[in-house]
Order: C-alpha cells, then sequence, then structure tokens
C-alpha cells in the first residue's frame, strides 16, 4: 500500500522564477541543513532537468542514508516529477505543480512513497514517515518562499 500526501504552498513569486526554485539543487540544499544533506552525484549543483539524476546524503533518524532520484517528467513551468531510482523506499515519486493565478503562484507537491520491509515498513509509514516527510517538504517550501532573491 502507498502512502500519499499533498502540501500546498502559496507565494507572491512568478511561477517560472518558483519552478526554477524547486528544482535547484543549491536551494534545496540550503533548506535541508538541518539534515546535513547533500548532492554528492549526478546533479550536483544548479537546476536538475529532464532524465537527469541526484544522489543526496543525508542523516535522518541518526542515519546516514542515501537516495537517488530522476526527473522523469518536466513540463516548464507547469510540472515536474522526480522519482527515487535508488535509496531507503520501496518506492517514492514527488510531483511538483505550479499554477499562478492574480499574481499567486501557488505550488503543490503531490508525495507517494512505499517504506521497504513489509509489515514494519507499514507500521513506520503510519506512525513516523508520513509526518516526518511532511515536515521536510513544508520546511522546504517556506525556504522557497521566504527568500525568492536565489535563482
Amino acid at each position: 500500500m502507498t502512502v500519499a500526501f499533498e502540501c500546498i504552498t502559496r507565494a507572491n513569486i512568478p511561477k517560472a522564477q518558483l519552478f526554477d526554485l524547486a528544482r535547484s539543487i543549491d536551494a534545496h540544499t540550503e533548506s535541508m541543513a538541518a539534515s546535513r544533506e547533500q548532492a554528492i552525484s549526478g546533479v550536483t549543483s544548479g537546476l536538475i532537468s529532464l532524465g537527469e539524476d541526484v544522489t543526496w546524503r543525508a542523516w535522518h533518524f541518526g542515519l546516514p542514508l542515501r537516495m537517488t532520484s530522476r526527473i522523469t517528467r518536466m513540463e516548464a513551468p507547469d510540472v515536474f516529477i522526480d522519482e527515487q531510482i535508488s535509496g531507503p523506499f520501496q518506492s517514492f515519486r514527488h510531483v511538483h505543480e505550479f499554477i499562478e493565478f492574480a499574481g499567486v503562484t501557488t505550488m503543490i507537491d503531490r508525495i507517494e512513497f512505499q517504506a521497504p520491509f513489509g509489515l514494519l515498513g507499514r507500521l513506520a509509514e503510519k506512525l513516523v514517515l508520513a509526518r516526518y516527510l511532511q515536515k521536510l517538504i513544508e520546511t522546504r517550501n517556506r525556504h522557497l518562499v521566504g527568500d525568492s532573491s536565489r535563482g
């Protein structure tokens, strides 16, 4: 069974600018400073694009973790999707959607994931992982819209 959640963030930032901030390796690294997240291979700085990979190394729950994601769909500046190709999850998919109306851009993050380890993984998803991942996305989004001067 897959776990899914959605985060909605609104900002007075042009859609194309927020789209680029959301795919910026540098902005992501800055937003995840608390978990010491670093891009260690693939695209390690600048903007990631369709078909490109990034491998992240970070500390979560006191453990060093690696996850490699690939941009599997991109229709700038409306949507892009990244999916885990190797890492701690059985599956992980993140849809980033952008809608602009009356000068306000709405960024919608849709996350779907499945933990490994069968029943134990399902328990971890419900008790810890879903809330933890949602807080990470919300922290990232606050960072992205809090300083729109980065490019």
